[in-house]
Protein backbone atom coordinates (compact mmCIF):
# COMPACT_ATOMS: atom_id res chain seq x y z
CA UNK A 1 0.00 0.00 0.00
CA UNK A 2 3.04 2.22 0.72
CA UNK A 3 4.38 1.65 -3.16
CA UNK A 4 0.92 3.09 -3.97
CA UNK A 5 0.61 5.93 -2.47
CA UNK A 6 4.15 6.84 -3.63
CA UNK A 7 2.81 6.69 -6.76
CA UNK A 8 0.03 9.00 -6.52
CA UNK A 9 2.05 11.52 -5.00
CA UNK A 10 4.36 11.59 -7.77
CA UNK A 11 1.26 11.60 -10.03
CA UNK A 12 0.33 14.73 -8.31
CA UNK A 13 3.26 16.42 -8.64
CA UNK A 14 2.81 16.80 -11.74
CA UNK A 15 5.78 13.95 -13.20
CA UNK A 16 4.79 13.12 -16.85
CA UNK A 17 7.67 11.77 -18.08
CA UNK A 18 6.63 8.22 -17.87
CA UNK A 19 4.05 5.39 -17.88
CA UNK A 20 3.88 3.92 -14.87
CA UNK A 21 2.26 7.64 -12.90
CA UNK A 22 -0.42 6.87 -15.89
CA UNK A 23 -3.21 4.05 -15.16
CA UNK A 24 -4.12 2.06 -17.82
CA UNK A 25 -7.88 3.06 -18.14
CA UNK A 26 -6.74 6.77 -18.88
CA UNK A 27 -4.52 5.74 -21.75
CA UNK A 28 -7.38 3.63 -23.46
CA UNK A 29 -10.28 5.88 -22.24
CA UNK A 30 -8.95 9.20 -22.99
CA UNK A 31 -10.40 8.97 -26.56
CA UNK A 32 -13.52 7.24 -25.93
CA UNK A 33 -16.35 9.45 -24.76
CA UNK A 34 -19.52 8.17 -22.70
CA UNK A 35 -21.23 8.35 -26.73
CA UNK A 36 -18.46 6.43 -28.17
CA UNK A 37 -18.22 4.16 -25.73
CA UNK A 38 -22.10 3.44 -26.21
CA UNK A 39 -21.61 2.79 -29.64
CA UNK A 40 -19.22 0.79 -29.56
CA UNK A 41 -21.92 -1.33 -27.13
CA UNK A 42 -24.20 -0.82 -29.70
CA UNK A 43 -21.85 -2.98 -32.11
CA UNK A 44 -23.18 -6.21 -29.76
CA UNK A 45 -25.85 -5.48 -28.13
CA UNK A 46 -29.35 -4.12 -29.02
CA UNK A 47 -31.44 -1.34 -27.39
CA UNK A 48 -31.12 -1.44 -23.76
CA UNK A 49 -29.58 2.60 -24.35
CA UNK A 50 -30.30 3.24 -20.50
CA UNK A 51 -28.06 0.67 -19.30
CA UNK A 52 -25.29 1.17 -22.20
CA UNK A 53 -25.48 5.09 -21.15
CA UNK A 54 -25.17 4.69 -17.21
CA UNK A 55 -22.27 2.24 -18.03
CA UNK A 56 -20.49 4.30 -19.99
CA UNK A 57 -20.62 7.30 -17.94
CA UNK A 58 -19.45 5.20 -14.73
CA UNK A 59 -16.48 4.17 -16.95
CA UNK A 60 -15.96 7.69 -18.50
CA UNK A 61 -15.56 9.24 -14.66
CA UNK A 62 -12.57 6.20 -14.11
CA UNK A 63 -10.38 8.11 -16.40
CA UNK A 64 -12.03 12.25 -15.34
CA UNK A 65 -11.25 11.14 -11.61
CA UNK A 66 -7.50 9.99 -12.76
CA UNK A 67 -6.98 13.67 -14.15
CA UNK A 68 -7.79 15.20 -10.40
CA UNK A 69 -5.28 16.31 -8.70
CA UNK A 70 -4.56 16.14 -4.86
CA UNK A 71 -6.21 14.29 -2.22
CA UNK A 72 -9.60 14.30 -3.62
CA UNK A 73 -9.32 12.09 -6.09
CA UNK A 74 -8.98 9.19 -3.33
CA UNK A 75 -12.40 10.81 -2.03
CA UNK A 76 -14.08 9.95 -5.92
CA UNK A 77 -16.04 6.55 -6.09
CA UNK A 78 -16.97 4.46 -8.66
CA UNK A 79 -20.77 5.07 -9.42
CA UNK A 80 -21.59 1.29 -8.65
CA UNK A 81 -24.46 -0.02 -10.92
CA UNK A 82 -27.50 -2.15 -10.39
CA UNK A 83 -29.11 -3.66 -13.59
CA UNK A 84 -32.64 -4.99 -13.50
CA UNK A 85 -34.29 -6.96 -16.04
CA UNK A 86 -34.95 -10.56 -16.71
CA UNK A 87 -32.61 -12.77 -18.04
CA UNK A 88 -31.32 -12.73 -21.42
CA UNK A 89 -31.63 -8.82 -22.07
CA UNK A 90 -28.08 -8.24 -22.16
CA UNK A 91 -26.70 -7.54 -18.73
CA UNK A 92 -24.11 -9.89 -18.52
CA UNK A 93 -23.11 -8.96 -22.00
CA UNK A 94 -23.00 -5.18 -21.33
CA UNK A 95 -20.82 -5.52 -18.53
CA UNK A 96 -18.36 -7.58 -20.36
CA UNK A 97 -18.04 -5.81 -23.50
CA UNK A 98 -17.35 -2.85 -21.18
CA UNK A 99 -14.37 -4.68 -19.47
CA UNK A 100 -13.22 -5.63 -22.74
CA UNK A 101 -12.86 -1.92 -24.26
CA UNK A 102 -11.57 -0.67 -20.88
CA UNK A 103 -8.88 -2.96 -21.03
CA UNK A 104 -9.95 -3.74 -17.64
CA UNK A 105 -9.70 -7.29 -14.81
CA UNK A 106 -13.10 -8.89 -15.36
CA UNK A 107 -15.10 -11.24 -12.96
CA UNK A 108 -18.27 -12.13 -13.12
CA UNK A 109 -19.57 -14.14 -9.64
CA UNK A 110 -23.21 -15.14 -8.49
CA UNK A 111 -24.16 -14.08 -5.43
CA UNK A 112 -25.91 -16.95 -4.31
CA UNK A 113 -22.55 -19.13 -4.53
CA UNK A 114 -21.70 -17.04 -1.22
CA UNK A 115 -22.64 -17.35 2.20
CA UNK A 116 -21.88 -16.47 5.24
CA UNK A 117 -19.41 -17.70 7.33
CA UNK A 118 -20.55 -21.32 8.99
CA UNK A 119 -22.78 -22.22 6.32
CA UNK A 120 -21.49 -23.96 3.16
CA UNK A 121 -19.93 -21.71 0.37
CA UNK A 122 -17.27 -19.72 -0.58
CA UNK A 123 -15.88 -16.65 0.89
CA UNK A 124 -16.78 -13.75 -0.72
CA UNK A 125 -12.86 -12.17 -0.48
CA UNK A 126 -12.20 -15.03 -2.83
CA UNK A 127 -13.82 -12.49 -5.89
CA UNK A 128 -11.01 -9.82 -5.13
CA UNK A 129 -8.70 -13.26 -5.32
CA UNK A 130 -10.00 -14.97 -8.38
CA UNK A 131 -9.82 -10.68 -9.96
CA UNK A 132 -6.13 -10.44 -8.75
CA UNK A 133 -5.08 -13.70 -10.33
CA UNK A 134 -7.31 -12.81 -13.59
CA UNK A 135 -4.88 -9.05 -13.72
CA UNK A 136 -1.82 -11.56 -13.02
CA UNK A 137 -2.80 -13.17 -16.14
CA UNK A 138 -3.21 -10.59 -18.57
CA UNK A 139 -0.55 -8.39 -17.59
CA UNK A 140 1.90 -11.25 -17.81
CA UNK A 141 0.26 -12.32 -21.57
CA UNK A 142 1.08 -8.35 -22.13
CA UNK A 143 4.58 -8.92 -21.29
CA UNK A 144 5.14 -12.08 -22.72
CA UNK A 145 4.08 -10.45 -26.28
CA UNK A 146 6.46 -7.62 -25.40
CA UNK A 147 9.68 -9.74 -25.02
CA UNK A 148 8.57 -13.14 -27.52
CA UNK A 149 10.32 -11.91 -30.38
CA UNK A 150 13.71 -11.49 -27.97
CA UNK A 151 12.40 -15.02 -26.33
CA UNK A 152 12.43 -16.86 -29.86
CA UNK A 153 15.71 -15.50 -30.97
CA UNK A 154 17.10 -17.25 -27.60
CA UNK A 155 15.38 -20.39 -27.82
CA UNK A 156 16.87 -20.71 -31.56
CA UNK A 157 20.22 -20.26 -30.04
CA UNK A 158 19.82 -22.83 -27.39
CA UNK A 159 18.17 -25.53 -30.40
CA UNK A 160 21.06 -24.31 -32.66
CA UNK A 161 23.69 -25.49 -29.82
CA UNK A 162 21.96 -29.22 -29.05
CA UNK A 163 21.50 -29.48 -33.26
CA UNK A 164 25.52 -28.20 -33.71
CA UNK A 165 27.27 -28.68 -30.62
CA UNK A 166 30.34 -26.32 -31.10
CA UNK A 167 33.86 -28.25 -31.93
CA UNK A 168 35.92 -28.49 -29.17
CA UNK A 169 39.40 -29.08 -30.34
CA UNK A 170 41.86 -31.08 -27.89
CA UNK A 171 44.62 -29.19 -26.31
CA UNK A 172 47.11 -31.47 -27.35
CA UNK A 173 45.84 -31.10 -30.94
CA UNK A 174 47.80 -29.59 -33.25
CA UNK A 175 47.47 -28.04 -37.01
CA UNK A 176 48.13 -29.89 -39.97
CA UNK A 177 51.71 -28.71 -42.03
CA UNK A 178 53.07 -25.34 -41.88
CA UNK A 179 49.96 -23.41 -41.05
CA UNK A 180 50.66 -21.21 -38.06
CA UNK A 181 47.80 -22.25 -35.40
CA UNK A 182 46.30 -18.58 -34.85
CA UNK A 183 45.39 -18.85 -38.74
CA UNK A 184 43.92 -22.89 -38.66
CA UNK A 185 41.60 -21.69 -35.50
CA UNK A 186 40.21 -18.87 -37.38
CA UNK A 187 39.24 -20.62 -40.53
CA UNK A 188 37.70 -23.80 -38.41
CA UNK A 189 35.80 -20.97 -36.67
CA UNK A 190 34.85 -19.51 -40.33
CA UNK A 191 33.53 -23.14 -41.04
CA UNK A 192 31.75 -23.74 -37.85
CA UNK A 193 30.04 -20.15 -38.35
CA UNK A 194 28.96 -20.86 -41.75
CA UNK A 195 27.95 -24.69 -40.71
CA UNK A 196 25.54 -22.78 -37.95
CA UNK A 197 24.15 -20.19 -40.23
CA UNK A 198 23.52 -22.87 -42.55
CA UNK A 199 21.51 -24.67 -39.61
CA UNK A 200 19.53 -21.40 -38.85
CA UNK A 201 18.65 -21.26 -42.45
CA UNK A 202 17.13 -24.76 -42.08
CA UNK A 203 15.54 -24.45 -38.92
CA UNK A 204 13.45 -21.03 -39.67
CA UNK A 205 12.39 -23.05 -42.90
CA UNK A 206 10.22 -25.77 -40.98
CA UNK A 207 12.98 -28.56 -42.83
CA UNK A 208 13.94 -29.79 -38.88
CA UNK A 209 10.50 -29.72 -37.37
CA UNK A 210 10.24 -33.48 -37.52
CA UNK A 211 14.15 -34.35 -36.23
CA UNK A 212 14.04 -35.54 -32.63
CA UNK A 213 16.05 -33.87 -30.15
CA UNK A 214 16.95 -34.40 -26.13
CA UNK A 215 16.32 -31.94 -23.54
CA UNK A 216 16.07 -30.88 -20.09
CA UNK A 217 12.89 -29.54 -18.79
CA UNK A 218 11.96 -28.14 -15.26
CA UNK A 219 8.93 -30.25 -13.19
CA UNK A 220 6.22 -28.08 -12.65
CA UNK A 221 4.98 -28.64 -8.89
CA UNK A 222 2.35 -26.91 -9.29
CA UNK A 223 -0.45 -29.53 -10.35
CA UNK A 224 0.40 -31.16 -7.33
CA UNK A 225 -0.98 -28.17 -5.54
CA UNK A 226 -4.14 -28.18 -6.88
CA UNK A 227 -5.36 -31.47 -4.99
CA UNK A 228 -5.45 -28.93 -2.11
CA UNK A 229 -8.86 -27.38 -3.65
CA UNK A 230 -9.73 -23.96 -4.97
CA UNK A 231 -11.92 -22.29 -2.03
CA UNK A 232 -11.94 -21.20 1.49
CA UNK A 233 -8.99 -21.23 3.78
CA UNK A 234 -7.43 -23.90 2.03
CA UNK A 235 -6.70 -21.69 -0.93
CA UNK A 236 -4.40 -19.32 1.20
CA UNK A 237 -2.54 -22.90 2.23
CA UNK A 238 -1.85 -23.68 -1.27
CA UNK A 239 -0.96 -20.52 -2.23
CA UNK A 240 1.48 -20.82 0.63
CA UNK A 241 2.96 -23.41 -0.30
CA UNK A 242 3.27 -22.96 -3.77
CA UNK A 243 5.62 -20.10 -2.71
CA UNK A 244 7.57 -22.23 -0.72
CA UNK A 245 8.19 -24.77 -3.09
CA UNK A 246 8.84 -22.10 -5.46
CA UNK A 247 11.89 -21.58 -3.58
CA UNK A 248 13.61 -24.77 -3.98
CA UNK A 249 15.38 -25.73 -6.82
CA UNK A 250 13.62 -27.18 -9.78
CA UNK A 251 13.82 -30.78 -10.39
CA UNK A 252 15.59 -31.13 -14.56
CA UNK A 253 14.21 -34.19 -16.59
CA UNK A 254 15.47 -35.33 -19.88
CA UNK A 255 12.63 -35.47 -22.46
CA UNK A 256 13.07 -36.98 -26.27
CA UNK A 257 10.81 -34.56 -28.28
CA UNK A 258 10.68 -32.82 -32.32
CA UNK A 259 12.94 -30.12 -33.05
CA UNK A 260 9.31 -27.74 -33.12
CA UNK A 261 8.41 -28.59 -29.53
CA UNK A 262 11.50 -28.05 -27.99
CA UNK A 263 11.48 -24.63 -30.06
CA UNK A 264 7.93 -23.57 -28.57
CA UNK A 265 9.27 -25.69 -24.62
CA UNK A 266 12.43 -23.34 -25.03
CA UNK A 267 10.39 -20.24 -26.26
CA UNK A 268 7.74 -20.33 -23.10
CA UNK A 269 10.90 -21.01 -20.69
CA UNK A 270 13.39 -17.84 -22.25
CA UNK A 271 9.95 -15.78 -21.78
CA UNK A 272 9.41 -16.71 -18.27
CA UNK A 273 13.08 -15.57 -17.76
CA UNK A 274 12.96 -12.19 -19.47
CA UNK A 275 9.36 -11.14 -17.69
CA UNK A 276 10.04 -9.41 -14.17
CA UNK A 277 7.48 -10.99 -12.16
CA UNK A 278 7.50 -8.13 -9.72
CA UNK A 279 6.90 -5.54 -11.83
CA UNK A 280 3.72 -8.15 -13.44
CA UNK A 281 2.25 -8.10 -9.71
CA UNK A 282 2.72 -4.61 -9.28
CA UNK A 283 0.78 -3.53 -12.05
CA UNK A 284 -1.64 -6.34 -11.84
CA UNK A 285 -2.64 -5.26 -8.12
CA UNK A 286 -2.88 -1.47 -9.57
CA UNK A 287 -4.80 -2.26 -12.56
CA UNK A 288 -7.40 -4.18 -9.73
CA UNK A 289 -7.77 -1.32 -7.99
CA UNK A 290 -8.01 1.22 -10.22
CA UNK A 291 -9.77 -0.17 -13.02
CA UNK A 292 -11.46 -3.63 -11.76
CA UNK A 293 -14.59 -4.14 -12.56
CA UNK A 294 -17.06 -7.38 -10.16
CA UNK A 295 -19.92 -8.72 -11.60
CA UNK A 296 -22.47 -9.78 -9.36
CA UNK A 297 -25.06 -11.38 -11.11
CA UNK A 298 -28.81 -13.33 -9.52
CA UNK A 299 -27.69 -10.23 -6.52
CA UNK A 300 -32.17 -10.74 -6.18
CA UNK A 301 -31.33 -14.39 -4.89
CA UNK A 302 -30.02 -13.26 -1.68
CA UNK A 303 -32.21 -9.74 -1.12
CA UNK A 304 -35.44 -10.49 1.63
CA UNK A 305 -38.26 -8.15 2.71
CA UNK A 306 -38.15 -7.22 6.14
CA UNK A 307 -41.20 -9.25 7.26
CA UNK A 308 -39.44 -12.75 6.24
CA UNK A 309 -35.93 -12.52 7.72
CA UNK A 310 -36.15 -15.52 10.11
CA UNK A 311 -35.32 -18.89 9.49
CA UNK A 312 -32.76 -19.11 5.74
CA UNK A 313 -33.63 -16.08 4.87
CA UNK A 314 -30.94 -15.18 7.75
CA UNK A 315 -28.07 -16.23 5.53
CA UNK A 316 -29.05 -14.43 2.48
CA UNK A 317 -28.45 -11.18 4.75
CA UNK A 318 -25.62 -12.72 5.60
CA UNK A 319 -24.75 -12.51 2.49
CA UNK A 320 -25.18 -9.42 1.84
CA UNK A 321 -23.70 -8.27 5.07
CA UNK A 322 -20.47 -9.94 4.02
CA UNK A 323 -20.36 -8.15 0.29
CA UNK A 324 -20.91 -5.15 2.16
CA UNK A 325 -17.27 -4.13 3.21
CA UNK A 326 -15.62 -5.21 -0.24
CA UNK A 327 -18.24 -3.27 -2.16
CA UNK A 328 -17.73 -0.22 0.19
CA UNK A 329 -13.97 -0.34 0.21
CA UNK A 330 -11.69 -2.56 2.22
CA UNK A 331 -8.14 -4.45 1.98
CA UNK A 332 -7.95 -8.06 0.81
CA UNK A 333 -5.04 -10.20 1.65
CA UNK A 334 -4.21 -12.04 -1.91
CA UNK A 335 -1.21 -14.30 -2.15
CA UNK A 336 0.25 -11.39 -4.19
CA UNK A 337 0.09 -8.96 -1.87
CA UNK A 338 -2.70 -6.50 0.10
CA UNK A 339 -5.11 -5.08 -2.69
CA UNK A 340 -7.71 -2.32 -1.83
CA UNK A 341 -11.50 -2.50 -3.20
CA UNK A 342 -12.20 1.46 -2.74
CA UNK A 343 -12.08 1.85 -6.73
CA UNK A 344 -13.00 -1.16 -8.00
CA UNK A 345 -16.50 -0.89 -10.00
CA UNK A 346 -19.14 -2.95 -9.16
CA UNK A 347 -22.07 -4.36 -11.39
CA UNK A 348 -24.95 -6.17 -10.13
CA UNK A 349 -27.57 -7.45 -11.76
CA UNK A 350 -31.14 -9.63 -10.89
CA UNK A 351 -34.28 -10.38 -12.73
CA UNK A 352 -36.27 -8.99 -8.81
CA UNK A 353 -39.58 -10.95 -10.19
CA UNK A 354 -40.38 -11.49 -6.28
CA UNK A 355 -37.26 -9.45 -4.43
CA UNK A 356 -36.74 -5.58 -5.25
CA UNK A 357 -33.59 -3.48 -4.86
CA UNK A 358 -35.03 -2.12 -1.86
CA UNK A 359 -34.98 -5.15 0.14
CA UNK A 360 -31.50 -5.07 0.28
CA UNK A 361 -30.29 -3.58 3.42
CA UNK A 362 -29.85 -0.06 3.55
CA UNK A 363 -25.98 -0.35 3.67
CA UNK A 364 -25.38 -2.31 0.45
CA UNK A 365 -28.02 0.01 -1.54
CA UNK A 366 -26.46 2.95 -0.61
CA UNK A 367 -22.94 1.81 -2.40
CA UNK A 368 -25.52 0.94 -5.34
CA UNK A 369 -26.52 4.69 -6.26
CA UNK A 370 -27.84 3.94 -10.09
CA UNK A 371 -30.40 1.66 -10.54
CA UNK A 372 -31.43 1.00 -14.81
CA UNK A 373 -34.34 -0.97 -15.75
CA UNK A 374 -33.04 -3.28 -18.83
CA UNK A 375 -36.36 -3.87 -21.29
CA UNK A 376 -37.82 -6.67 -22.31
CA UNK A 377 -36.70 -8.01 -25.98
CA UNK A 378 -39.77 -7.68 -28.42
CA UNK A 379 -39.87 -9.40 -31.56
CA UNK A 380 -38.68 -6.71 -33.55
CA UNK A 381 -35.49 -6.49 -30.79
CA UNK A 382 -35.11 -10.50 -32.01
CA UNK A 383 -34.82 -9.35 -35.64
CA UNK A 384 -31.99 -6.62 -35.04
CA UNK A 385 -30.19 -9.27 -32.41
CA UNK A 386 -30.52 -12.11 -35.36
CA UNK A 387 -28.91 -9.38 -37.75
CA UNK A 388 -27.19 -6.42 -36.44
CA UNK A 389 -24.28 -7.24 -34.27
CA UNK A 390 -20.89 -8.24 -34.88
CA UNK A 391 -21.51 -11.38 -33.38
CA UNK A 392 -25.09 -12.06 -34.85
CA UNK A 393 -25.95 -15.67 -34.98
CA UNK A 394 -26.91 -15.48 -38.14
CA UNK A 395 -23.42 -14.14 -39.44
CA UNK A 396 -22.09 -16.90 -37.07
CA UNK A 397 -23.52 -19.89 -38.96
CA UNK A 398 -23.32 -18.29 -42.23
CA UNK A 399 -19.32 -18.66 -41.37
CA UNK A 400 -19.90 -21.92 -39.91
CA UNK A 401 -20.90 -23.51 -43.08
CA UNK A 402 -19.05 -21.46 -45.49
CA UNK A 403 -16.04 -23.65 -44.27
CA UNK A 404 -18.16 -26.48 -45.94
CA UNK A 405 -18.44 -24.95 -48.97
CA UNK A 406 -22.53 -24.13 -48.60
CA UNK A 407 -23.70 -20.47 -48.96
CA UNK A 408 -26.51 -19.98 -45.82
CA UNK A 409 -28.79 -17.23 -47.23
CA UNK A 410 -31.77 -16.17 -44.84
CA UNK A 411 -34.42 -14.42 -46.32
CA UNK A 412 -36.43 -11.56 -44.42
CA UNK A 413 -39.44 -13.25 -43.61
CA UNK A 414 -37.44 -16.12 -43.08
CA UNK A 415 -35.37 -13.91 -40.13
CA UNK A 416 -38.55 -12.48 -39.42
CA UNK A 417 -40.54 -15.98 -38.30
CA UNK A 418 -36.97 -17.25 -36.28
CA UNK A 419 -37.74 -13.97 -34.29
CA UNK A 420 -41.69 -14.81 -34.43
CA UNK A 421 -40.89 -17.91 -33.29
CA UNK A 422 -38.70 -16.74 -29.82
CA UNK A 423 -40.90 -14.31 -28.69
CA UNK A 424 -43.42 -17.00 -28.77
CA UNK A 425 -42.20 -19.43 -27.33
CA UNK A 426 -40.91 -16.92 -24.74
CA UNK A 427 -44.01 -15.81 -23.91
CA UNK A 428 -45.83 -19.52 -23.70
CA UNK A 429 -43.00 -20.73 -21.82
CA UNK A 430 -40.41 -18.66 -19.86
CA UNK A 431 -38.89 -16.11 -21.14
CA UNK A 432 -35.28 -16.25 -21.27
CA UNK A 433 -35.08 -13.22 -23.57
CA UNK A 434 -32.27 -13.51 -26.60
CA UNK A 435 -30.39 -16.80 -24.89
CA UNK A 436 -34.11 -18.25 -27.03
CA UNK A 437 -32.49 -17.83 -30.17
CA UNK A 438 -29.90 -19.94 -29.72
CA UNK A 439 -31.92 -22.36 -29.27
CA UNK A 440 -34.31 -21.94 -31.98
CA UNK A 441 -31.26 -21.81 -34.70
CA UNK A 442 -29.95 -24.80 -33.27
CA UNK A 443 -33.23 -26.71 -33.67
CA UNK A 444 -34.11 -25.20 -36.93
CA UNK A 445 -30.42 -25.86 -38.81
CA UNK A 446 -29.81 -29.49 -36.74
CA UNK A 447 -30.10 -31.36 -39.83
CA UNK A 448 -28.44 -29.32 -42.35
CA UNK A 449 -25.64 -28.91 -40.13
CA UNK A 450 -25.72 -33.03 -39.34
CA UNK A 451 -26.18 -33.70 -43.63
CA UNK A 452 -22.92 -31.13 -44.69
CA UNK A 453 -20.84 -32.04 -46.40
CA UNK A 454 -22.06 -35.35 -47.12
CA UNK A 455 -25.53 -35.37 -47.93
CA UNK A 456 -25.88 -31.75 -49.09
CA UNK A 457 -27.40 -31.66 -52.59
CA UNK A 458 -26.78 -27.82 -53.14
CA UNK A 459 -23.96 -25.71 -51.94
CA UNK A 460 -26.73 -22.95 -51.37
CA UNK A 461 -29.55 -23.00 -49.03
CA UNK A 462 -32.08 -20.81 -48.78
CA UNK A 463 -33.62 -20.48 -45.20
CA UNK A 464 -37.03 -18.92 -45.74
CA UNK A 465 -40.49 -18.34 -43.62
CA UNK A 466 -41.07 -22.02 -45.18
CA UNK A 467 -38.20 -23.33 -44.54
CA UNK A 468 -38.29 -22.02 -40.62
CA UNK A 469 -42.20 -23.17 -40.64
CA UNK A 470 -41.94 -26.76 -41.77
CA UNK A 471 -39.01 -27.11 -38.69
CA UNK A 472 -40.83 -25.50 -35.80
CA UNK A 473 -44.15 -24.56 -36.18
CA UNK A 474 -45.08 -27.96 -34.57
CA UNK A 475 -42.57 -27.52 -32.02
CA UNK A 476 -43.80 -24.10 -30.99
CA UNK A 477 -47.17 -24.59 -30.77
CA UNK A 478 -46.92 -27.71 -28.53
CA UNK A 479 -46.56 -26.20 -25.30
CA UNK A 480 -45.14 -29.42 -23.82
CA UNK A 481 -42.48 -29.83 -26.75
CA UNK A 482 -41.39 -26.60 -27.23
CA UNK A 483 -40.77 -26.71 -22.65
CA UNK A 484 -37.91 -29.34 -23.81
CA UNK A 485 -36.74 -28.67 -26.74
CA UNK A 486 -36.82 -24.71 -27.36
Amino acid sequence: MVRKSTELSDAEKGQNNGKHHTPEPASTLKHLTPQEIVRELDKYIVGQHEAKKSVAIALRNRYRRQLVQGPLRDEIMPNNIIMIGHTGVGKTEIARRLAKLAGAPFIKVEASKFTEVGYVGRDVESIIRDLTDLAINMVRQEKSAEVRDKARQLAEERLLDILLPPVKKPSSEKPLGDEPEEQHEKTETELNDKSREKMRERLRQGKLDERTVEIEVSTDSQAIMQILGPCGPVEDLSGMLQDLMGGLPKKRKKRRVTVAEARTIFEQEEIQKLIDMEAVIKEAIRRVEESGIVFIDEIDKIATANSARVGPDVSREGVQRDLLPIVEGSTVATKYGMVRTDHILFIASGAFHVAKPSDLIPELQGRFPIRVELKSLTEDDFVKILVQPENALIKQYTALLKTEGVELEFTEDGIREIAATAAQVNESVENIGARRLHTIMTSLLEDLMYEVPENCPSKKVIIDKHFVESRLSKIAKDRDLSQYIL
